[in-house]
């Protein structure tokens, strides 16, 4: 049997028993489901891992023939490379288009660029170099930099002024190439140098370069600040990218407090056409939870 021709059979069977929401599952229409959606929303690698199975490709496959149009990896630098060459490969075939991957050389995750210290900045700049020659691979146009964690012992100020530093650096290697980082403010910790928008607005303004620019992460910033349209319409001319998660949670949109619909229109209707990379995990097991997150999204983008 086809691929397509499986999968639409599967949705059938599965479709038949379920209810999503408050619609019968019975509605979840593969034929409405094949169509593209109006923003280009980018599953993550195990997001669909029961209906495409354990191999990333056949996900993405899969990923496709449910309208999606991007993915996100943000392993990718550590895949091997025969690996992102299979992935890009399978994109370019499917027309696809690739979210981020993230620049980590180890140091994203602890104190490192904030410091000044020649040696992360070493780090820095040599997984910059190394990031091009993968987006190479599978014709990315982003990657997410985390600056690490804030130093206790130094004032803020000096510390801002080393990451525009670092990221100038950077900005040199990846502005040639077509290679944008997205800055991401974050809130796993408060020990996190970036953690709001306007920060990492002014950060961006002051490496006065087009590769570097806001990773606006919804799940982050409703966690961090809220006010979400506000400060997307504040740091518009500096974001590049978004990434979606509903709070609390972090699943998919429809499962928390975040009005998606809404800001999906706002973002949709101000001209963006960018990735919306889905950054967050399934609110349900199994082929039923997958289902439920296809379901959502179609829910969410019906502005």
């Amino acid at each position: 049997m086809k691929r397509r021709n499986f999968i639409q059979t599967g949705f059938t069977a599965v479709a038949s028993a379920l209810t999503i929401g408050s619609a019968s599952a019975a509605e979840f229409n593969p034929v409405v489901a094949a169509k593209p959606f109006k923003l280009n929303y980018a599953p993550h690698d195990g997001m669909f891992k029961n209906h495409g199975g354990a191999d990333f490709v056949d996900q993405i496959k899969f990923m496709a023939d449910q309208g999606f149009r991007g993915i996100e990896d943000n392993g990718l630098l550590g895949r091997p490379i025969a690996e992102q060459e299979r992935i890009g490969k399978t994109l370019a075939q499917l027309g696809m288009t690739m979210g981020v991957f993230v620049i980590d050389g180890g140091d994203n995750w602890k104190t490192s660029l904030t410091t000044g210290k020649q040696e992360f900045k070493d780090v820095f700049i040599k997984t910059c170099k190394a990031s091009v020659e993968v987006a190479k691979r599978v014709n990315a146009k982003w990657a997410t930099v985390v600056p690490g964690y804030f130093d206790r012992k130094m004032p803020i100020g000096l510390q801002t002024a080393n990451v525009v530093d670092a990221l100038r650096r950077g900005a040199e290697i990846l502005e040639p190439q077509g290679l944008v980082m997205v800055l991401e403010p974050l809130s796993d910790t408060p020990e996190l140098f970036l953690r709001t928008s306007d920060q990492t607005y002014e950060i961006c303004k002051a490496v006065k370069s087009p590769s570097c620019k806001i990773l606006y992460d919804i799940y982050h910033m409703q966690r961090n600040e809220g006010n979400l349209i506000n400060n997307i319409d504040a740091c518009w001319e500096e974001i590049a990218y978004f990434q979606i998660g509903d709070n609390p949670g972090r699943k998919e949109p429809t499962t928390g407090e975040i009005n998606y619909k809404n800001i999906f229109k706002h973002i949709y209707d101000k001209g963006y056409r960018g990735i919306m990379g889905m950054e967050h995990g399934n609110a349900k097991e199994g082929k039923e939870g997958e289902l439920a997150l296809i379901n959502a999204y179609r829910e969410s983008d019906s502005f």
